[in-house]
């Protein structure tokens, strides 16, 4: 049997189920605090208490830990969200076992042999993955999500033994996005900036694109270092993993690391003035120009074609 770790519904997670099913075994899955509807697992364990109001990485650990003990699943998967590889960090540390992060596909067997994503995405490493159970996470948008019949499965309830030190490290606040718009995981078409904006003011012709295209509004680590956008807008290996229909890069040299959180994208569009930027290599589109005329010039032309 394989335990799931859902943290929330989505197509991260059911990209971890497929990956969990590649292992030929039945999958049962955990949750904390509130029942995560997800499809395609045998059974639905869920940790209760006051300590899973609020993410609380340490104690969602140790309900992790003991569940595992208890089922003595061959393998614990979890999506490699940033949550997801924090708390199954946790767990290989309370279990004294080791931990395969961001894992593309597995070969079972004693040892198993994991392909996983290292260096910000510019490599693979085969590894072997030796104890039991096996610990491991899913790199996002490697693993394509299975279409599964839904169906509810049954719900066991347990209330884990937590210690004092389980709650050193919990979310104490939120401070919300701005409402409506879509999420810069889940956009189709995402619009991004870097330093060549110019200012917090310059991002004003990116929204209008991205707002014409249904689509969100990204940045490189540079601009939200300068104050220009919040962390939540970066796109890269220390922000957020996109894999849209359309990626829209403006004024972007393409580091390794920005390109680590868009190399799922499908299409690449680069609109930079500088003809070597790194990230023309990966660009399925080009064009060699300032973004400040090429970007309203696009806008407008979109306009133009729906009659606006």
């Amino acid at each position: 049997m394989i335990l799931l770790y859902v943290d929330e519904p989505g197509d991260l997670t059911q990209q971890a189920l497929a990956f969990a099913r590649t292992f030929g075994e039945p999958v049962q899955a955990l949750c904390v605090g509130d029942v995560v509807a997800v499809t395609g697992v045998e059974a639905l364990h869920l940790a209760e208490g006051e300590a899973f109001s609020a993410f609380a990485p340490g104690a969602i650990a140790r309900a992790l830990a003991e569940a595992t003990g208890r089922l003595s699943p061959s393998a614990v998967v979890a999506a490699g969200t940033p949550r997801g590889n924090e708390v199954m960090a946790r767990v290989a540390a309370m279990t004294d076992l080791p931990f395969a992060a961001n894992c593309v596909s597995a070969a079972p067997g004693d040892p198993t042999v994991v392909t996983r994503v290292r260096w910000g995405g510019s490599l693979l490493e085969e590894a072997a993955l030796h104890g039991a159970p096996r610990l491991l996470t899913v790199q996002p948008h490697a693993v394509a999500p299975e279409p599964i019949a839904a169906g509810a499965a049954p719900v066991e309830r347990f209330a884990p033994a937590l210690e004092e030190s389980d709650l050193v490290v919990h979310v104490r606040e939120r401070v919300g996005e701005a409402a409506g718009g879509v999420t810069l995981a889940e956009a189709k078409v995402v619009v991004s900036c870097g330093r060549a904006a110019g200012s917090a003011e310059g991002f004003a012709v990116i929204e209008e694109l991205a707002g014409l295209l249904d689509g969100a509004v990204g940045c490189s680590r540079a601009v939200t270092m300068a104050g220009w956008r919040p962390h939540t807008d970066q796109v890269g290996q220390t922000g957020t993993k996109i894999a849209p229909d359309l990626y829209i890069a403006c004024g972007i040299s393409g580091a390794t690391q920005h390109m680590a959180g868009c190399k799922g994208a499908k299409a690449i569009l680069a609109i930079n003035t500088d003809p070597d930027a790194p990230i023309l290599a990966s660009a399925d589109y080009a064009v060699i120009g300032d973004l400040h005329e090429i970007v309203p010039a696009i806008s407008a032309e979109i306009r133009k074609a729906r009659g606006a």
